[in-house]
């Protein structure tokens, strides 16, 4: 299935298309080194939310991608330009120690905060954490998840993501949390305004069909699923939006993009 040889750069997500865990995926580092060659605009989108954009380019380049840091979108970055947005409210940052410096402009306030952060804490999840939030929650906070993913593909398979406790809290709390990263909306047009291209002549390359293709979808982009990652056989029915091509992976992009000028 080839796409139309209007599109002139990419979104991509990152774990599950380039790597998996600590693995790269077959290939992958040659269709980033012909990118580059080729002088393709690109920005990589991810929903980690327990590392850093800087740490997230730390990783890619020990595993063999070059990858620049202003070229990197994590829902940390976009949340700290959110609560700048709002001034300086006082948090409650429900994230890993290793990402707290990222709010540190903000101060902290563990009793009444005005707004919750949601990340990926692992296995901190507890049902008193849960009450405490809860709490927050019913004394006025506002909810903000920095991402809403059911799973994700891990080590050892498919695991549980934190977007169980940002519905579960949603539901007791009776309040809509502030979606930060994919598939916002906002997110997703972010990332196109710095490829400063038009949605039409730009794809989302994505494991996952409701954040990655259906985000970039609703936009306008067109999607690129891959066979990797996340993705299960038949994933794709019964999703709100359809791919406008499948990969079996990243190292398949030329075959699957009608060659051109630029890719």
């Amino acid at each position: 299935m080839s796409l139309p040889t209007t599109i002139y750069g990419l979104l991509i997500d990152l774990d599950g298309v380039l790597y998996v865990g600590e693995t790269p995926v077959p290939g992958a580092q040659q269709v980033l080194k012909r990118l580059d060659d080729e002088n393709i605009p690109r920005r990589y989108l991810t929903n980690t939310t327990t590392r850093t954009a800087a740490s997230v380019v730390q990783k890619l380049r020990r595993l063999g991608f070059s990858v620049h840091e202003e070229e990197v979108f994590s829902p940390i970055s976009a949340t700290v330009q959110f609560l700048n947005g709002l001034g300086r409210p006082t948090i409650n940052p429900v994230v890993r120690d290793s990402v707290l410096p990222a709010f540190a402009d903000f101060p902290r306030n563990n009793e009444r905060p005005d707004y919750v952060i949601i990340g990926d804490i692992g296995a901190a999840w507890s049902y008193p954490l849960i009450n405490t939030i809860f709490s927050q929650l019913h004394a006025g906070a506002e909810l903000i998840a920095m991402h809403k993913n059911k799973f994700f593909q891990g080590e050892e398979g498919l695991q549980v993501d934190i977007g169980a406790f940002v519905a579960g809290l949603e539901y007791v709390s009776g309040k809509q949390a502030k979606v930060i990263g994919k598939p916002s909306r906002d997110f997703f047009e972010l990332a196109l305004q710095s490829l400063q291209l038009s949605a039409s002549n730009v794809a989302m390359i994505g494991d996952d069909i409701e954040t990655d293709i259906g985000g970039g979808k609703a936009i306008g982009l067109h999607g690129i699923l891959v066979k990797t990652g996340k993705y299960r056989q038949g994933c794709e029915e019964g999703a709100a939006f359809s791919p406008d091509a499948v990969m079996d992976s990243f190292s398949d992009l030329f075959e699957c993009v009608a060659p051109r000028d630029k890719i």
